[in-house]
C-alpha cells in the first residue's frame, strides 16, 4: 500500500471535480478524500496499491469532461489507512 497527496489546479472547482473523483476512486477501492482549497486547487490524499494509484493518477491528469487540469502535483506521504474515500468540505463551507 502506498499514500499519495495531490493536488490539481486549473478549472477545478465548480465542475463537479470532487464527486467524480470520488466515483473513480470508489471503482478502484481507493481510500482517502477529496477536498476544494481557497486557491482554487483540489486536494486529494489517496490510498492503494501502487498501480492502482497510477491509474488514478492518470485519470486526475484530465478528470471529469467539464474540467480543466493545467497542473498537478504529486507527494508521497505516510499511510493514514483511511477506511474510506469521502469528500471533504471546509469548516466555514465556503470551499464546497
Amino acid at each position: 500500500m502506498k499514500h499519495v497527496n495531490i493536488r490539481v489546479s486549473g478549472i477545478v472547482q465548480g465542475v463537479s471535480f470532487r464527486y467524480y473523483t470520488q466515483k473513480k476512486a470508489d471503482a478502484l477501492k481507493i481510500k482517502g478524500f477529496v477536498m476544494n482549497k481557497p486557491d482554487g486547487s483540489v486536494y486529494i490524499e489517496a490510498e492503494a496499491e501502487e498501480d492502482i494509484l497510477e491509474q488514478f493518477i492518470e485519470w486526475c491528469q484530465h478528470g471529469p469532461s467539464a474540467a480543466r487540469v493545467d497542473h498537478i502535483e504529486i507527494s508521497p506521504d505516510t499511510l493514514k489507512n483511511f477506511s474510506s474515500f469521502d469528500i471533504r468540505y471546509s469548516s466555514q463551507g465556503l470551499w464546497d
